[in-house]
């Protein structure tokens, strides 16, 4: 047997660090993940899907996004189990109390866990629901399934830990529960683990939303083979990437591409610089090349001029404050004493004889 396994899919995020139209555009994008996952669930030939929740990003969702995604769900022709998050709780307004949703989607409306048989597969899957933002309590606890030669399922959105506000799933419930695959929600970067006999796994989101969620992006296809344990590879279906990238200041143009990229990049500009860089002209001369590019300063001022700390000058004097509190400061703050040392080194510079 073959599952897939998705979730965090945040569908009408608004996505408001970008331009307006940029904006628009990814939106239109991320509204296309359930119709490529089913394209996916063709191609793979999985026998059921599990999206343990955040499908919808809140409660503010466009008619035309819900009907999208029940459109893909019935393509993919399998039994489909979703499980809300907490960006996506059950309740009677939500999209999921709605009429309308096709009859191989089952969605789990209720806190604690409900079991659906499905005698094709020999398999059961369980699985629960957010009915608030926040949830307090480990949705795994007390459970255990039946030793009764079929495979269970878990499809649960929380938290593997002991504690937290996103229902906290305590490894040792994972282990007592006698799943062989627990797929969850929440987690928006791919991760998994073990716990005695079960795997449980995350996929994180099929595309990335911020510079916080970087790199490539997608979905787990697991399959199950007799007694051997559960095999799950990740699928990048993303449109786009965010990445982070270290470049010298000096090396900047000739790092470009040649042609359009349709990644979202954040360039650190390191090495030596005397003055700021003008980031303003550097991100016009980027800006063609990317989907969306910002730049951010990490340079510092050359060796030598930190060498002048030790003169007995005003020039020295500044500078050895300045040195002081850039070595005490947090990481947020680095940037600004730097930028305020330069402008001091400027206006010194300009009204103080300082020819050696």
């Amino acid at each position: 047997m073959k599952l897939l396994h998705g979730s965090d899919f945040h569908l009408d995020s608004p996505l408001a660090g970008l331009a307006p139209e940029k904006s628009v555009q990814r939106r239109r994008e991320l509204r296309e993940i359930p119709a490529r996952l089913a394209a996916l669930a063709q191609a793979e030939g999985v026998d059921l899907a599990l999206l343990p929740g955040d499908l919808f990003d809140g409660e503010r969702v466009y008619p035309e996004t819900v009907r999208a995604l029940a459109r893909a769900l019935e393509d993919m022709a399998v039994p489909v189990f979703i499980a809300p998050g907490n960006h996506d709780y059950y309740h009677s307004r939500s999209p999921y109390a709605a009429r309308g949703w096709p009859d191989n989607v089952h969605i789990f409306t209720a806190p604690g866990l409900e079991s659906v048989e499905l005698p094709g597969l020999n398999c059961v899957v369980h699985g629960c629901a957010f009915d608030a933002p926040h949830r307090e309590d480990d949705p795994l606890a007390g459970f255990a399934a039946p030793e009764d030669g079929r495979l269970h399922l878990l499809c649960v959105h929380g938290e593997v830990g002991l504690t937290g506000n996103y229902a906290p799933i305590d490894p040792k419930s994972l282990e007592r529960s006698g799943a062989a695959y627990a797929a969850l929600g929440h987690v928006h970067a791919v991760d998994s683990g073990k716990a005695g006999n079960t795997l449980w796994a995350y996929p994180g989101c099929p595309e990335g939303r911020g510079f916080d969620e970087l790199g490539p992006k997608g979905v787990l296809v697991v399959s199950f083979d007799g007694g051997v344990q559960p095999a799950g590879k990740f699928v990048p279906v993303c449109q786009r990437q965010y990445r982070v990238e270290s470049v010298g200041v000096d090396e900047f143009a000739a790092a470009l591409p040649r042609e359009e990229c349709p990644d979202l990049v954040r360039f650190l500009l390191t090495g030596e610089s005397r003055f700021p860089p003008n980031l303003t002209a550097l991100t016009a001369q980027a800006a063609p090349r990317f989907f969306h590019v910002e730049l951010r300063d990490q340079t510092t001022l050359p060796t030598e001029l930190w060498a002048r700390a030790e003169e007995d000058s005003l020039t020295g004097l500044f500078l050895r404050e300045m040195r002081s509190r850039l070595d005490s400061a947090g990481e947020g703050e680095r940037d600004k004493l730097l930028l305020a040392a330069r402008f001091g080194l400027a206006a010194l510079e300009g009204g103080e004889d300082i020819r050696p």
